[in-house]
């Protein structure tokens, strides 16, 4: 096995170049760190909710802030929203942006530069916010999930990574599935998107983690509170400080002052990261792929 003996420069360079990630990474962490320590720590008032300077470890660990949220029952509805909204718009979106890319990929494709001009031209121009909600509105899509799923369904970008990634795959295998006598559906189906994984599962998870964290839209054609994703409930509670529900909660179970508003906040955004985090490790190792591939290909 062939070594490199590296050069005294080369060693410092390593050494600055690992200490800035090992720095990046502290500091990228440490936000998300803190959140677990004070959804964790049951101190009250004297805790890691209150405490000023680094907080590393709860000063009295429990889990009674999540037996708390557990009874939210504002926290799973809207995690069933949101489930049911993430799920629907990465299978829909996956299943109608492939089918966009791929005659796109097709270079004898007639007209393919006008229609590419076109989604090119959704990425520089969009219709707003105000006709975007008089559009819902008026196809009576208001305070249902298709006002949430519709509107993004069909990313430009996405369509265009998906494209160049196609466009990599060899055209012998299309010709040789051609000449066993499948069709355009069927080359698709079965030889094309098998061997497309890396870019749909990339695709799967910028979708998924778009529709997971949305709450705008939601805000403003979802008027009624038990069909309410997770992340509105997260700004009623973070950012609008409205905790009279949780409140109440821990009023009902004769715990005034065991829990601190802060801690059932912090416990609430750890509910609301968890899936993320399960997901992630297991699409990642098509992530790095699907992109370099999508970007340069082509």
């Amino acid at each position: 096995m062939l070594t490199v003996k590296k050069s005294p420069a080369d060693k410092l360079v390593d050494v600055v170049l690992y200490t800035i990630l090992a720095f990046i990474m502290l500091v990228t962490l440490y936000p998300f760190w803190t959140q677990v320590v004070i959804s964790l720590d049951g101190a009250g008032v004297d805790g890691a909710a209150y405490a000023s300077g680094f907080v590393l470890f709860p000063a009295k660990p429990t889990f009674g802030s999540y037996e708390l949220a557990f009874k939210f029952d504002a926290i799973w509805s809207g995690y069933g929203y949101t489930l049911l909204r993430t799920g629907l718009g990465v299978l829909l979106s996956i299943v109608f942006t492939s089918i966009t890319a791929y005659p796109l990929s097709k270079r004898d494709l007639p007209f393919n530069k006008y229609f590419t001009g076109m989604i090119l031209f959704t990425m520089l121009f969009a219709g707003g916010t105000i006709p975007s909600y008089l559009l819902i509105k008026e196809l009576h899509l208001m305070n249902t999930i298709w006002s949430l799923v519709i509107p993004g369904m069909i990313g430009a970008f996405n369509v265009l990574i998906m494209r160049n990634f196609f466009r990599s795959i060899p055209e012998e295998l299309e010709e040789s599935a051609r000449v066993d006598g499948a069709g355009y559906a069927r080359i698709f189906i079965q030889v094309v998107l098998p061997l497309s994984k890396p870019v749909l599962a990339t695709v799967a998870l910028w979708v998924g983690v778009g529709h997971w964290n949305a709450w705008f839209d939601s805000l403003i054609y979802i008027t009624d509170p038990d069909k309410q994703v997770l992340q509105v409930v997260l700004r009623k509670i973070i950012i609008q400080n409205d905790t009279s529900d949780i409140t109440q909660i821990i009023q009902n179970l004769g715990k005034t002052t065991e829990y601190t508003g802060r801690q059932l906040q912090a416990t609430i955004v750890m509910f609301s990261i968890i899936p993320m985090l399960i997901v992630y490790p297991f699409i990642q190792k098509y992530f790095v792929k699907g992109v370099m591939i999508g970007a340069i290909k082509g």
